[in-house]
């Protein structure tokens, strides 16, 4: 293997689950070589096919692959494009003593790790490092004197951003709230806050002593506007920011939305009552979450078809549904309603995956469980986003199932650091719970 620039550039050696969380990855290594271990490949074969994401993740990787080298021979290293480094495969490497002594087992990770001290010992003058979403690997690497690294570039810098959609500001001046309640709004440009401290549909809890509001920052009037509590399909807030929340569900201008917050907060009842009260606006109502089996088992090994197979995974759903249903008595017009939409699959529950390929024009699009999906896959649902149709995602920072997620690389962060301030998309982080009592106490100190 010949090497660019040497004693300059970095070396970095790419774990299988980098590749399955970004299938760009590649071109993220600025001029710094990459090289990809051979077993990599050999796994890579193994989520070629299905049509989950990861299993798209795999082809387009794969793709990428095969367009890059052409008729290129990888021994030599594959230019990976102007200002950028080479891509070289590295073939399988002789376990050293170190590793024999550690590891009783050949796998693909510790195989992984005897090409990066391969590697390593050839390039004593070039920094070499491996890349991997696997903490334990990562762990197991450093405990051989590797340099090893999370993939890094689409983690949020600042998580607090999930934590800004809502802010409570004390001894506001009492002339301004005045004006508001007076008025209904004032000017952007009379609130004493700039753009950064109040970006588009920002909310606020504006007190001063027994006095307070609960105002908008509205960027298509360019007015700070006041909010008043708004029930939904027999749902109503009981806290300020289950009231922000419905105002941004309920508000057709605003055809993106996020929140976060822990379990018992009403996240997903909220979302799904302001579907349901907007039922007209929409031909239907999807509500989805990402199915992630237990201890990493696939699907397969359920007994029954498919619908018995996922119907445990769909509950959760079900069970906010019931929720709003039994607010109603079975002869209401509401109670008909949501059971002839269920009938007619004007109102859908299903896992993500089987949303694959459908049009998402006229539809208002609840995504529940949000931050086990990756920023790719956020990404692809929202791009699929047609005419009037809107987009709800719902989860929970500190409840991650996917083993290489973490607060700060999941969907659900990514997108609400991405899309902060902009006008057509609103975020509120939910913090009270709301179910019991006990559920509150249990979720603070257990």
């Amino acid at each position: 293997m010949t090497a660019k620039k040497k004693g300059v550039a970095k070396i970095f050696v790419l774990d299988t689950n980098v590749l399955l969380h970004d299938h760009n990855c590649l071109y993220n290594f600025q001029d710094n070589d990459v090289i990809i271990p051979i077993v990599v490949l050999e796994e890579l074969d193994k989520f070629k096919k299905g049509s989950d994401q990861i299993n798209y993740q795999a082809r387009e990787f794969v793709r990428i692959m095969d367009k890059l080298a052409g008729e290129k021979l990888f021994t030599d290293g594959v230019p990976l494009g102007p200002d950028k480094g080479r891509l070289f495969i590295a073939t399988g490497k002789p376990y050293p003593k170190v590793m024999e002594e550690s590891f009783a087992e050949d796998t693909p990770d510790h195989r992984i790790l005897a090409i990066t001290i391969h590697v390593t010992e050839i390039f004593k003058d070039r920094t070499v490092v491996l890349i991997s979403k696997d903490i334990n690997l990562r762990m197991k690497a450093k405990s051989l004197g590797l340099k090893a690294e999370d993939y890094e570039t689409d983690k949020v810098k600042d998580i607090e951003v999930l934590h800004k959609g809502v802010e409570n500001v004390e001894n506001f001046d009492p002339a301004i709230i005045k004006r508001i309640y007076d008025h209904g709004s004032i000017p952007r440009n009379d609130f004493p806050m700039d753009k950064k401290q109040c970006p588009s549909n920002q909310y606020f809890v504006l007190k001063n002593g027994a006095t307070s509001v609960l105002v908008w920052s509205d960027p298509f009037n360019n007015v700070i506007r006041r909010i008043e509590k708004e029930n939904a399909f027999g749902i109503e807030p009981r806290n300020a920011e289950q009231t922000f929340s419905l105002h941004a569900l309920l508000n057709p201008d605003i055809k993106l939305v996020s929140l976060s917050g822990k379990a018992g907060t009403g996240k997903t009842l909220l979302a799904l009552a302001a579907a349901l009260k907007q039922h007209n606006m929409y031909k239907q109502i999807l509500l989805a979450r990402p199915i992630v089996p237990l201890s990493n088992r696939d699907l397969g090994f359920l007994p029954g078809d498919v619908k018995e197979k996922v119907g445990p995974y769909m509950l959760p759903l079900f069970d906010n549904l019931a929720v709003i249903k039994n607010k109603f008595n079975q002869q209401s017009k509401e109670y008909q309603l949501i059971e002839d939409k269920l009938k007619r699959e004007e109102l859908i529950i299903t896992p993500l995956a089987f949303i694959r390929g459908r049009s998402l024009s006229d539809v208002y699009f609840i995504v529940d469980e949000a931050q086990n999906l990756t920023p790719h896959e956020v990404k692809t649902i929202i791009t699929r986003a047609g005419e009037n149709t809107k987009i709800v995602f719902t989860g929970d920072i500190h409840q991650i199932d996917t083993p290489y997620l973490d607060m700060q690389s999941n969907g659900l962060a990514y997108l609400t650091d991405k899309m902060n301030g902009q006008d057509v998309f609103a975020h509120v982080n939910l913090v009270k719970g709301e179910r019991s009592y006990l559920a509150e106490l249990a979720s603070n100190l257990l």
